[in-house]
């Protein structure tokens, strides 16, 4: 029993994961050689309901619950974590959206987003850094009844696949940290937006590049929140994101630690199954063990979520130990499968695809000084 899912959910996850080995499993490998996200699969997801069910009914959602949310997020990410990040970004910036946006400007989108026909990325980091998430240079200027925009976001996921990004400039002055920022929805069709895409080495379908903005103008009916404010508004939803990330992850390490206990119980060496040996089945073990207890942590922040409950400090350990752990856990059933595993396939593939969360979308090291702060106050940990 899981003392986080009831019958509903465990129903939930089952047809779900019905799904996701019918249509996403299939392309797995396929979408990652030719780096193309698959949009008739993302309206078929939108059909069925699995995209951002926690929204209200009113913003295209179903009002399930962050923990529906993150059931649904798990059983796709098993089948392919690219494919997962449809339900990621939809669920982070569908929460920016109806929280923060005019209705009139962000409604038609949310439908758009619910019914997998839009995808929306979000635009922080800048060249000059990353994990300094608040010491923003692209400017945001005021011109009448517009906001012009120019510089650079980069190691932005989807940069050049999303319709609408939710992007995050200078509006005060420097000095001002994240007390001068502001969001604001940008459609890709904006004049002055172009975008570029790297070769990374993993997530290759859903893939990770720049966003350029050259006196790039929008309305200022598309902010996000108030002027000025739009970080410290904005920020406090990727609380949800840090929790659906653990979920992703430990989504990929669970199917190859099953995937491994079947290999290791029927390759045989030396007379005897290979999981008779010690030292093929403690480490599968010990990895088990831990995958369990920190999808029990995943699930603990999105029910407190669900309980309008403080969940910051669960959130960040959420971010910074499932995503180590899921690399650890794969790279073990990796080698447990010897040549074949290390050869162009599903294991390595899923090992390139959990590595890139230890960067993005924070580090351990940022996800530790938000346990810290939380747990012993800020002004005891500054920045």
């Amino acid at each position: 029993m899981n003392p986080y899912l009831d019958d509903d959910l465990q129903a939930l996850a089952g047809h779900v994961r019905r799904f996701a080995t019918a249509r996403v499993a299939p392309g797995f490998q396929e979408r990652d050689r030719t780096r193309v996200l698959d949009r008739a699969l993302m309206r078929e997801m939108g059909e069925m309901g699995f995209i951002a069910p926690e929204l209200p009914e009113r913003f295209g959602g179903q009002g399930l619950g962050c923990l529906a949310a993150g059931v649904i997020h798990e059983e796709v990410a098993r089948a392919d974590l690219s494919i997962s990040y449809i339900n990621l970004l939809a669920s982070l910036n569908g929460q920016i959206l109806s929280e923060h946006g005019q209705p009139d400007v962000v409604q038609p989108w949310l439908d758009k987003l619910t019914r997998g026909e839009a995808l929306c990325a979000i635009a922080l980091t800048e060249p000059r850094g990353g994990s300094d998430a608040a010491n923003l240079r692209l400017r945001v200027e005021r011109q009448g009844e517009h906001y012009v925009i120019n510089g650079e976001k980069t190691s932005i996921s989807a940069a050049d696949q999303a319709d609408i990004t939710v992007v995050f400039g200078r509006t005060g002055a420097a000095e001002d940290g994240a007390h001068g920022v502001t969001a604001l929805l940008v459609p890709k069709d904006t004049p002055g937006v172009t975008t570029s895409r790297f070769d990374c080495h993993g997530q290759r379908a859903i893939g990770r590049g720049s966003i350029f903005f050259e006196n790039a103008r929008v309305p200022l009916s598309h902010r996000l929140g108030e002027e000025n404010k739009g970080f410290v508004q904005v920020m406090q939803g990727f609380d949800f994101s840090r929790a659906l990330i653990g979920l992703q992850v430990l989504a990929v390490a669970r199917v190859a630690l099953d995937e491994t206990w079947a290999y290791v119980a029927q390759r045989e060496a030396f007379g005897k199954p290979l999981s008779a040996f010690q030292g093929v089945s403690h480490p599968l073990a010990d990895f088990d063990t831990q995958v369990e207890a920190a999808r029990l942590l995943c699930l603990q922040a999105l029910w407190l979520k669900d309980k309008g409950l403080p969940h910051s400090a669960e959130a960040a350990m959420c971010k910074w130990w499932a995503p180590k752990l899921a690399y650890d856990t794969i790279h073990q059933c990796l080698l447990m499968h010897g040549h074949g595993g290390y050869d162009r396939g599903p294991m390595e593939q899923r090992l390139r695809d959990v590595l890139g969360f230890q960067i993005g979308d924070g580090t351990a090291q940022i996800m530790k000084t938000v346990i810290a702060r939380t747990r012993a106050g800020r002004r005891a940990v500054p920045a």
